[in-house]
């Protein structure tokens, strides 16, 4: 990690940059990466959304995350509140910070780019907890966040057009180290 600094980021400027990481990271066609560089761009007007970026050498970016006070009338949240309802954990909706997207190229994960990311946007949010959502398989993303003091608020959640089901995790913070 000693070549690669975790800064702020002009996401809309860089959101190419982004998408090429996540589509390495999830191994997305152009399709879907039409669709998503539509819904970051969306993202970015809403208030207090915050991202940064891991650059490497070269202005390259290898890692981001963006995330932002959540909201009840937001898309993601319509669809994971019936799920936490059921579990009595819908009140975790009100007063979090929602990590929105968390990706690291693969050839750069296993470095700690990941916890710096998410320990770094997590540690400037003015809101007592964070939530987010995770494909719901063993993976180390997953393990990485119930590192950090994550943990299962609802599983399994089907987002419409998604594969697979996600789980939804909570952490009170700041994260732990």
């Amino acid at each position: 990690m000693d070549d690669v600094v975790i800064a702020p980021v002009d996401l809309a400027a860089r959101v190419d940059d982004a998408l090429a990481v996540q589509a390495v990271a999830f191994g997305l066609g152009d399709d879907e990466i039409a669709i998503r560089r539509q819904i970051v761009l969306r993202h970015l007007t809403y208030p207090g959304v915050r991202s940064l970026a891991a650059i490497a050498p070269g202005d390259r970016l290898v890692g981001f995350v963006y995330g932002m006070p959540n909201s009840r009338s937001h898309w993601w949240s319509t669809v994971v509140e019936p799920y936490m309802r059921r579990t009595g954990t819908d009140d975790w909706l009100d007063d979090s910070f929602t990590i929105t997207e968390l990706h690291v190229h693969p050839r750069f994960q296993g470095r700690g780019l990941g916890r710096a990311l998410i320990t770094t946007i997590t540690d400037a949010a003015a809101q007592p907890r964070s939530i987010l959502s995770a494909i719901d398989t063993e993976s180390r993303a997953r393990r990485l966040y119930r590192a950090l003091g994550y943990a299962d608020l609802a599983r399994p959640v089907h987002f419409p057009s998604a594969a697979s089901p996600y789980a939804v995790m909570g952490a009170v913070l700041p994260l732990r180290r």
